[in-house]
């Protein structure tokens, strides 16, 4: 989560929402990283994890991330969640839920859907404060532009 995190930080830092993804693979070897990239890419679907899980495959060659573990700041939306299901991520990790927006545990929850073509592990909370703090810092110093 730590990567993830850093991940986040440098988008907060480039003006995007700050939020962090990492992929690995079952052996814990990193095979991608990203943070949002929505404004600079004019891209709604720049989305942290969207971006890694790009990555991911096209590093593995394949489309399927079979046995791979999502590292994310926030929980995923359920944009991001369709994509996890249709590439076969076994695990979903995330820190700050996201009772808004959230895709997983909060509000549309993709994998209950029996739609849903495969259904990761979700666990959250996982650095969950210092992520959390992220969004709101970054929300907040918004707020109180000139």
């Amino acid at each position: 989560m730590d990567l993830a995190l850093a991940e986040a930080q440098k988008a907060a830092l480039m003006g995007e929402v700050p939020v962090g993804a990492v992929i690995v693979d079952p052996a814990g070897n990193v095979l991608a990283s990203a943070g949002n990239r929505t404004r600079r890419d004019s891209d709604p679907t720049a989305h942290a994890e969207m971006l890694a899980i790009r990555q991911a495959a096209k590093f593995l060659g394949n489309d399927r991330l079979l046995g791979c573990t999502l590292y994310v700041t926030l929980e995923p939306c359920a944009m991001c969640a369709g994509a996890l299901s249709h590439a076969r991520v076994s695990r979903v990790i995330y820190g700050a839920p996201d009772p808004k927006s959230g895709g997983t545990d909060h509000g549309a929850r993709v994998f209950e859907h029996s739609q849903a073509h495969h259904r990761p592990e979700v666990v959250g909370g996982i650095s969950e404060v210092a992520c959390s703090m992220l969004i709101s810092d970054f929300f907040a110093s918004l707020r109180f532009k000139d």
